[in-house]
């Protein structure tokens, strides 16, 4: 049984806002799956864009660190290659482990436990709120380079603007989002080819000159700096371009996205990433080289590079300025990444009571709206705070980044070293994960060293701020849990003598109307409540039930199914000890995504079949009312009471208190 839906019309604000975000999606639809989730292309465009866009940056920042040494580019280049494709192909073997997404936060909870989890989970979150700034300030510093100086005050203002239109975009569907900004990557990739393709085989004349530049420069830098300092020069601007790998694991982290087969679409569109992001970076630096790029005021190394090579075109500028502009254009393609995965990241750990439960919910078009806000508004606070310095900026992002993938990578070994029974291929994957993780981890140290006077201090800071945060909130969530246990074990199984009443409802008759969840203490307390309250009024019971549709069950036909099915096996038990308690009962259910404007349909619907009726919400009251409990338990009884009154329905909220 399920409601109907409402036949009201919407008022204008209403239609307003289905036009910006887009109508309501059809949760029931058999194809709404195929309909939501991305192809290998596609989720190359909305999760890939995030780790190819890296090479606007990241490259720069290695180069720029070698100073005068910018003979060891070669090696960074081949080191950059080498690098992208371990971690990619480490995050694969995630892929197959944890097909349905949560990439690090799954990984160090599984392997590691709950305080690794958290840790990665919680670096994680910082991480993409700072892929959304990123990209933008990145995006913006492209476009403005080839706009004059005065220009540039204005940039932080039209960075906002991209972030607003992000958050638009996203609320109104991932898909739409992605298929929108398909043509942005496309540009960029063609530009980008052509521009490194044309830089190395237009420069094939220098190569041989240009290598033994290199010799003779490297012998002349080991005489000046000796071994070791050579080496730290080379680790130093290794690490200082870590930019170069965020995004990596993007597509790990957001599986759910992914069209079936989940694990074979998964690691395509981790192949596509993976080799067009190599190309990309390494491309970058023998360029640099072969045309001996150095750093310029107010631009970036890359429009610089594409300057010089189409300069003496009778087109040459609008050449360059169409490669840049699609550099800056793919840069806002990436912060999808940070819409996308953030989000995401966000519910599985509000499942697990890291976050406020609110932030698993979908909204009406099945997006993560609550995600969405919170990872914008973020966003837009960092891009002000740093006043949108993309080298404070990279700083703060990356070592968020090699954190969760040096916690990933160690979880991924010691799952193998301990799983080596169960796993005949452990002695192929191991070896990845462990350099994985040394890659990773002295990554990770160099850049604290380094950068931590320079903005790495405050992302420890936040992080760390984030993870106490998270602490409080999961504490708060297991005090409630011990106290609402209590309940069923005194309430769960209450005797009964008398005789099961099995008529059927009489409309007619005096009728409760009772939302309940799950089968639990909770709404068998608010069943003797009632009963208490209103001794020999009411003769009928209809229990009401919003199968909740969030994003740990939001997976596949299956779950949904399933989702549905215990949804009625806990209704049907309230209806048995209803009936054992001499009052004619049966049940009423929905499915739906907002509990609120699911169950006020239900309850209207209800109400026109019985019209003798009351509605009756349970809610818990704490003896200490806290500024958080509002946030932390959503109110949802009184908001479904404000919109029953409304329509001039009866509702009641019986108090469940507990001694918190």
């Amino acid at each position: 049984m399920a409601a109907n839906g409402s036949d009201e019309q919407p008022t204008l604000l209403e239609k307003v806002r289905q036009t910006v975000v887009g109508a309501p999606r059809n949760i029931k639809d058999p194809s709404i799956f195929h309909k939501l989730s991305l192809v290998p292309l596609l989720a190359w465009v909305g999760l890939g864009a995030d780790g190819l866009s890296s090479s606007s940056y990241g490259p720069e920042e290695a180069f720029r660190a070698l100073g005068q040494h910018t003979y060891l580019a070669i090696f960074l280049a081949l080191a950059t290659s080498l690098t992208v494709f371990i971690i990619s192909y480490s995050y694969s073997r995630i892929i197959e482990h944890f097909p349905h997404g949560g990439g690090g936060y799954m990984v160090a909870t599984q392997t590691l436990g709950p305080k690794a989890g958290i840790l990665s989970g919680s670096s994680l979150l910082i991480d993409y709120m700072l892929t959304i700034t990123v990209s933008i300030a990145a995006c913006g510093d492209a476009l403005f380079s080839f706009l004059p100086i005065e220009t540039h005050g204005y940039k932080i203002f039209f960075e906002l603007f991209l972030i607003l239109v992000l958050i638009v975009l996203n609320i109104r569907g991932v898909k739409e989002s992605v298929t929108i900004l398909a043509p942005i990557f496309v540009v960029f990739v063609v530009t980008h080819i052509f521009m490194i393709g044309y830089g190395i085989l237009s420069h094939l004349p220098q190569i041989g000159p240009v290598v033994h530049g290199i010799k003779t420069e490297f012998n002349a830098g080991l005489s000046s700096l000796g071994g070791l300092g050579m080496l730290a020069l080379f680790l130093r601007a290794y690490s200082l371009g870590g930019g170069t790998y965020t995004g990596i694991e993007a597509v790990s982290n957001g599986m759910q996205i992914m069209r079936e087969p989940k694990v074979q679409n998964g690691k395509k569109t981790m192949l596509y990433m993976s080799v067009s992001l190599a190309f990309t970076a390494s491309g970058l630096f023998f360029c640099y080289l072969l045309l001996k790029v150095r750093p310029g005021h107010g631009k970036t190394l890359n429009s610089i590079l594409a300057n010089a090579l189409y300069g003496d075109w009778s087109f040459g500028y609008a050449l360059a300025l169409v490669t840049i502009l699609s550099e800056g254009a793919l840069l806002f393609v990436a912060a999808q990444a940070g819409f996308i995965d953030g989000p995401r990241i966000m519910s599985n750990m509000a499942i697990d009571s890291w976050l406020p439960h609110r932030f698993a919910s979908l909204s009406e078009r099945l997006t993560m709206h609550n995600g969405i806000l919170l990872m914008g508004g973020a966003s837009i606070l960092l891009l002000f705070y740093t006043r949108g310095s993309i080298r404070n900026l990279v700083t703060m992002y990356a070592i968020n980044v090699f954190l969760t993938f040096s916690i990933s990578q160690l979880g991924m070994s010691l799952y193998y070293i301990k799983n080596r029974a169960k796993e005949k291929l452990w002695k192929k994957y191991l070896p990845v994960h462990l350099i994985g993780f040394t890659l990773c981890f002295t990554i990770l140290v160099v850049t604290i060293r380094e950068k931590f006077l320079e903005g790495g201090w405050m992302t420890l800071l936040i992080t760390g701020s984030f993870i106490s945060l998270c602490y409080l909130i999961r504490s708060h969530y297991h005090k409630v849990k011990k106290a609402v246990r209590q309940l069923d074990d005194l309430l769960m199984d209450i005797p009964t003598s008398r005789k099961a009443n099995m008529e059927k409802p009489n409309p007619q008759e005096m009728t409760a109307i009772q939302l309940v969840s799950d089968y639990n203490g909770f709404g068998v307390h608010t069943i003797l409540s009632v009963i208490r309250n209103f001794p020999n009024l009411y003769k009928n019971f209809i229990f009401a039930s919003v199968a909740v549709v969030d994003s740990g069950s939001f997976k596949g036909t299956e779950e949904m199914k399933n989702l549905e099915e215990a949804s009625k096996a806990n209704l049907q038990k309230y209806v048995e000890l209803a009936r054992r308690l001499g009052f004619a009962a049966d049940w009423r259910c929905a499915v739906g995504t907002d509990v609120v404007e699911t169950a006020t349909r239900l309850c209207k619907d209800i109400k026109n079949e019985f019209h003798r009726s009351t509605v009756f919400t349970g809610k818990l009251t704490f003896r200490h009312e806290k500024f958080y409990h509002k946030m932390l338990h959503n109110e949802t009884a009184f908001a479904i009471q404000r919109h029953l009154h409304w329509d001039e329905i009866t509702s009641v909220t019986m108090p469940i208190r507990l001694d918190l």
